[in-house]
C-alpha cells in the first residue's frame, strides 16, 4: 500500500510511503547505509544528474522486455561528488515480481558490474532503476512510479552500494508528448528505533549530455527527417571540399620551398617559420606506420558496419516473426 505524506517537504512532490504486512522491513545493512550521511547535512544527494545513454538503456530494456512483465529493473553507475551524483551508465538487471515477492538475478549483476568496471574503472554502483507501473486503479490510465516491491529491491541495492542508492523511475506510458523522469531517495522509517518502513523522498533531477552525447542525438534526431539523407551527402560534399583545399595548400608550400631552395625568390623568415611550426605540429610516423594504423581502423569501422547491418537485419526479422505469430 502506498501512502502520500504531507511532510516533510520534498523537490517536486510528497514523499511515498511503502508499508507492507507481508514485505520485510529494512535490513540492518540498508539502514546502516542510510545513516552513513546523517551526521552531516551537506552530504546529503540533492541533485542527481542523468545522462541521455542511461534513458537510452532503460528504453531500450523496456522494449525487450518479456511478453507480460510489468516493469524493468537495471544498475546505475555514475560518481558521486558531494551532494551531486551524477548517473552515467546503466545495465539491466533481470528480476521477477509476485506479489509481495521479488526475486533478483544477483550474480548476474555482479558479472555485469565486474565487466563494467573492467571498462570504466572510476564508475561505481549509484542505485538502480525501474519503468513506471501501470496503475490500474486510476481512471486516467496513468502509472506508479513507487511499487510495494520497490523498497525490497532497494533494500538488495542498499547492500550494493557504498552511500544511500539512487532510484531513478522511468515513465513509458507517454501519457504525454514527454518521457518523465523522476529521482528517488530513501530513508527508513523507525519506531522505537524499529525499522518499519521505507519512505521514498524525490529530489531535483536533470538530464546533461556530453559534447559525443550531443553529436549522437542530434545525428539521430536529424537521421529521421526527411533531411537526413541530403544531410548526409552535404557533409560528404564538404569534406571533398576540405581535402582538396588542404591538398592545394600543401602544394603551394611545396612549390613555395622549392623556389626558395633554388634561389628563384627571396626567402621570407616569417614564412618559414610558420612552415616550421606546422610541421612540427605534425607526429613523425614512419609512412608503413601510418598505412598500418589507417589500415586497421578501417578495418574496424568495416566490421563496425557489418555488425550494425547484421543487428539491423536480425531486429528486423525478429519483429516480423513477432508480429506475425501475435496474429
Amino acid at each position: 500500500m502506498a501512502a502520500a505524506l504531507a511532510q516533510p517537504t520534498t523537490y517536486g512532490c510528497s514523499p511515498a510511503l511503502l508499508l507492507s504486512s507481508k514485505a520485510a522491513p529494512p535490513s540492518a545493512a540498508a539502514v546502516a547505509a542510510r545513516s552513513k550521511n546523517a551526521p552531516g547535512e551537506s552530504s546529503v544527494v540533492t541533485d542527481v544528474v542523468v545522462h541521455p545513454i542511461v534513458l537510452l538503456s532503460v528504453l531500450d530494456h523496456h522494449t525487450r522486455r518479456q511478453e507480460g512483465a510489468g516493469r524493468v529493473i537495471g544498475t546505475l553507475l555514475g560518481k558521486r561528488d558531494g551532494d551531486r551524483v551524477e548517473i552515467t551508465n546503466a545495465f539491466a538487471v533481470p528480476h521477477a515480481e509476485r506479489g509481495d515477492e521479488v526475486a533478483i538475478g544477483k550474480d548476474f549483476n555482479r558479472q555485469m558490474l565486474a565487466l563494467h568496471l573492467r571498462a570504466n574503472p572510476r564508475e561505481t554502483v549509484m542505485g538502480w532503476y525501474a519503468t513506471a507501473l501501470p496503475d490500474e486503479n486510476d481512471p486516467n490510465g496513468e502509472s506508479k512510479c513507487i511499487a510495494d516491491t520497490s523498497s525490497l529491491i532497494h533494500d538488495f541495492y542498499a547492500g550494493e552500494c557504498d552511500d544511500d542508492p539512487i532510484h531513478l523511475v522511468v515513465d513509458t506510458s507517454l501519457q504525454t508528448d514527454a518521457i518523465a523522469l523522476r529521482a528517488y531517495k530513501s530513508t527508513p522509517v523507525c519506531i522505537k528505533n524499529e525499522p518499519l518502513a521505507n519512505m521514498f523522498n524525490e529530489i531535483r533531477l536533470s538530464v546533461k549530455s556530453s559534447e559525443s552525447e550531443r553529436i549522437c542525438i542530434d545525428r539521430m534526431i536529424g537521421s529521421n527527417s526527411a533531411e537526413g539523407a541530403s544531410t548526409n551527402e552535404d557533409e560528404t560534399a564538404a569534406l571533398q571540399v576540405s581535402m582538396e583545399r588542404l591538398l592545394e595548400m600543401l602544394e603551394t608550400c611545396s612549390e613555395y620551398v622549392d623556389k626558395v631552395v633554388d634561389g628563384t625568390i627571396s626567402a621570407d623568415d616569417e614564412v618559414g617559420r610558420n612552415i616550421s611550426e606546422v610541421l612540427n605540429s605534425v607526429p613523425r610516423i614512419r609512412p608503413e606506420v601510418f598505412d598500418k594504423m589507417f589500415n586497421d581502423s578501417l578495418q574496424d569501422l568495416l566490421m563496425v558496419t557489418y555488425l550494425s547491418n547484421i543487428t539491423k537485419t536480425q531486429l528486423t526479422i525478429a519483429e516480423k516473426l513477432n508480429e506475425t505469430l501475435g496474429k
